[in-house]
């Protein structure tokens, strides 16, 4: 954040800050009032933990270089086929958090309806899977349980992976709070089930016996 007085055109721009050798891209946010004087800048708390910032310290602020994957957004927009290579970098960028909102928002939309061959669906696939943390388990099979979600109520998910642990398969599930009612998957472990199992105790369960886990959050 920066005071109006001296950045109001700034508003909305992507910018580099860096301090003492650290960088991540953010998106300018102008303020009003006596928050922030001329010739300071607030940080949000992500930057201000990805930086390891102290209060007082020196940020130096300029424009963020071009992305090359925007060109390759751009040319998806117009309905051109991406390559494997072409996913990795938007993916890349996307994970690096250096999209925008705005961008990401192309992305999905560019994406959607159709618009994506099966090449580039295993290509896009691969390339999250590459780019994203991995639990292993010990064992085969994995077995997985997805659906499209958003009917408050329908809680499909507890049972049918209580039904297959209980044949002896391993299926671990990750599931998040619902947006609009107290009624997602995770909301309903966590208020019925006997216990939660976090992230760091799920490769622990998972490969000590065949049995299924929620991880909620």
């Amino acid at each position: 954040m920066c005071p109006s007085t001296s950045t109001a055109r700034w508003r909305g721009t992507r910018v580099e800050v860096v301090v003492a050798g650290k960088a991540i891209l953010a998106t300018v946010n102008v303020v009003h009032g006596d928050l922030l004087p001329p010739g300071e800048a607030g940080l949000s708390k992500f930057a201000w933990r990805e930086l390891g910032v102290r209060e007082g310290q020196t940020v130096e602020v300029r424009h963020a270089e071009p992305l090359e994957s925007l060109s390759l957004l751009r040319a998806k927009v117009y309905g051109r086929t991406l390559e494997p290579g072409d996913m990795q970098c938007i993916v890349r960028d996307i994970a690096a958090g250096r999209y925008s909102d705005l961008h990401l928002a192309a992305f999905v939309s560019a994406c959607a309806g159709g618009r994506l061959g099966y090449e580039e669906l295993v290509a896009l696939t691969r390339t999250m899977v590459a780019a994203g943390e991995r639990l292993n388990w010990a064992r085969r099979p994995i077995v997985d349980k997805h659906s499209v979600g958003g009917l408050p109520g329908n809680r499909t998910s507890p049972i049918v992976v209580a039904i297959v642990a209980a044949c002896g398969l391993t299926i671990p599930k990750t599931s998040s709070r619902a947006i609009t009612s107290p009624a997602g998957t995770a909301d309903v472990c966590v208020g019925g089930c006997a216990g939660r199992t976090f992230l760091a105790d799920i490769g622990r369960h998972g490969s000590a016996q065949p049995e299924g886990c929620y991880r909620c959050r």
